[in-house]
């Protein structure tokens, strides 16, 4: 030792070589390990929001009913994988005798400790239990490794199990390959499947596997898990910050830590000061939620003006104009769910502000309203995400949701129109300015729309004083259409309606073949136009009576074959080969008449062929 220091020991050359002469670490220096990893579940009491699939793992272990292939679907974050991982411990869980506690060698959900092969299957470093990732290992020669390896029984655990994550991943080949050995496996196998798109995984394999939906975790649920995280770790962070957070989660527990973990980094340096909200919505760029009120508020009233101003207020403090609008949506249903049930139970992450002002706007918006502007906010998203301005196209849509606010349905504007005169006699003043109105305001605007609404339905209005058509029997349908010269729709009635039932405010009747479908829709209006009444008119498959043109051919076939036994006409025939009869008519009689067929009568006119002349008789 010199000078109080100890003396270093000499490094060889090849030492040098090789790094060993850097200094050494110091013993303290680790790794940060994120919040997704640092407090991933191990346990099933570990994981949250799965209570339904946990019982029915829980009663299957105890009834010893364990299948032999699972398959667990979900969205992103909500723990497929740690499931998975869970499931191989339950299958090769084995403890020595501890504490008092007597040694369990079983397959079992209640894990209270570690067990012999625990630390390794949750590290990922067993070697019987095998994970597979199916996005880089796709083709028939990873499965046939799988299935080769499915022969043999485990070295060390109980169960030899197979975790492939994101199965619907592999070839048509591989699932293919896979169907035998996942049907009937070998005792000592286990085969535990995650997906995120269930529909891609054959139906083949989804029929060999027990399935667990895991569900989205609920805002609530998942700020509870937030805030005890928080105090595992000393971070004070308010809860409105973490409401934001479990929000832009949407029910993934990996995207809410790890979003936790920016807020934390992006929060204040000192950990003894608090995260704030405000700090929390500058990270995620989004809106105060009492401004997307306001913001809601003033375009339902017609304020436009205002909207328009505090959007570009927000957009200026850093607000995404998607983000904005997705919002804004989030608050129109939010409304609508009190307004349909005022009773319901509301998520704890919304603030008793947002719940009182949003029973405020229920009692005062018609459904009517709210839906109009949960169809305009929907459609305008992809809109402003693809616009090359996004807040441009942001004020369009809050301009169209405006001016549609206060809009009347169809059927209102068709009771208004009902209750408003029209023509000279309403003593309506006659237009200004060339028939041009003013500038009109946001108010004005609406009331513009409306008033072409009802411009554009006055001329189809019918006086209430109008006679009304009677229909008792078809015929008269088919005398009523040519009446109102509608010759269309008389000669399909007559052409290709073969009627299978007539009554009062309804027609059934099936098509002549080669007839137009639209028959039905356009005798329907008509009917409506000219009774005044609506008609039930339907399309049917069975075989209706002979259409209006096939019964008049009928008769003239049946006055033909009378009129050719006559003495006297066979006589002429016979006088004059090849001449044939065309028509028989009745003397008096209209060709267009509908009565029934009647049989000849003396008296008949016989037409023959055009080359018989008046010298021949």
């Amino acid at each position: 030792m010199q000078d109080g220091r100890p003396e270093e020991t000499p490094v060889s050359d090849e030492q040098a070589g090789l790094g060993l002469d850097a200094p050494a670490a110091a013993p303290d220096a680790r790794a940060y390990r994120v919040l997704a990893r640092k407090y991933r579940p191990a346990t099933f009491e570990d994981l949250i929001g799965q209570e339904a699939m946990v019982r029915t793992l829980r009663n299957a272990f105890a009834l010893n009913r364990v299948h032999q292939a699972y398959l667990l679907t979900g969205v992103r974050g909500v723990g497929k994988t740690t499931t998975a991982r869970i499931l191989a411990r339950a299958f090769n869980y084995e403890a020595p005798a501890r504490d008092g506690q007597p040694a369990i060698n079983r397959p079992t959900v209640d894990m209270p400790s570690l067990g012999v092969h625990c630390a390794s299957i949750i590290e990922s470093r067993h070697v019987d239990v095998v994970e597979m990732d199916a996005a880089s290992n796709t083709g028939i020669d990873d499965v046939r490794e799988i299935i080769e390896s499915a022969r043999y029984k485990p070295a060390l655990a109980r169960f030899k199990v197979f975790i492939i994550d994101e199965v619907h991943m592999l070839s048509k080949a591989a699932f293919n390959g896979l169907l035998k050995t996942l049907e009937e496996p070998p005792e000592h196998v286990k085969f535990v499947f995650a997906t995120t798109e269930i529909d891609k995984v054959p139906v083949t394999v989804r029929s060999r596997c027990q399935r667990f939906d895991l569900r989205r975790i609920e805002s609530g649920v998942m700020v509870s898990h937030l805030s005890g995280i928080c105090e595992k770790e000393a971070v004070r962070i308010s809860d409105a910050a973490l409401s934001l957070v479990a929000r832009a989660a949407e029910g993934s527990v990996r995207d809410a830590l790890s979003l936790l973990d920016q807020a934390i980094a992006h929060g204040p340096s000192s950990a003894s000061d608090l995260i704030s909200e405000e700090s929390v919505r500058d990270m995620l760029g989004v809106a105060d939620n009492a401004r997307i009120i306001d913001l809601f508020e003033s375009v339902m009233k017609g304020d436009i003006a205002a909207a328009l101003s505090q959007l570009k207020e927000q957009y200026d403090q850093g607000a995404d104009p998607a983000l904005i609008m997705l919002d804004l949506a989030s608050f129109v249903h939010f409304v609508t769910l009190l307004k349909l049930s005022p009773c319901m139970t509301v998520d704890k992450a919304v603030t008793e502000e947002e719940l009182k002002r949003g029973r405020r706007c229920a009692e005062t918006l018609s459904v009517q309203s709210l839906t109009r502007a949960w169809q305009i906010v929907t459609k305008g998203l992809p809109e402003i995400r693809e616009a090359p301005r996004p807040l441009a196209a942001a004020d369009m849509v809050l301009v169209r949701i405006a001016y549609a606010a206060d809009l009347p349905t169809p059927e209102e504007a068709l009771r208004k129109l009902a209750q408003t005169p029209t023509g000279p006699s309403a003593g309506a003043p006659a237009p200004q300015g060339g028939g041009r109105d003013p500038s009109p305001s946001a108010g004005s605007a609406r009331s513009a729309v409306v008033h072409a609404t009802q411009t554009v339905f006055e001329p189809q209005t019918a006086p209430s004083s109008a006679p009304r058509a009677q229909i008792a029997r078809f015929e008269d349908l088919v005398t009523l259409a040519q009446a109102q010269r509608d010759i269309q729709l008389r000669t399909a009635l007559e052409r290709d309606v073969r009627l299978v039932r007539f009554e009062r405010g309804s027609i059934e009747f099936s098509l002549a073949p080669g007839a137009s479908p639209q028959v039905a829709a356009h005798l329907m209006r008509r009917l409506q136009e000219w009774t005044g009444e609506r008609w039930m008119v339907a399309i049917s498959t069975a075989d209706g009576a002979p259409t209006i043109s096939e019964r008049q051919q009928a008769r003239q076939r049946e006055k033909a074959v009378g009129v050719r036994a006559d003495p006297l006409v066979q006589s002429v025939l016979e006088r004059f080969p090849g001449a044939e009869i065309v028509s028989v008519r009745s003397t008096g009689d209209d060709a267009d008449a509908l009565s029934d067929v009647a049989p000849p009568v003396a008296g008949d006119e016989v037409v023959y062929a055009d080359q018989i002349s008046d010298e021949d008789f």
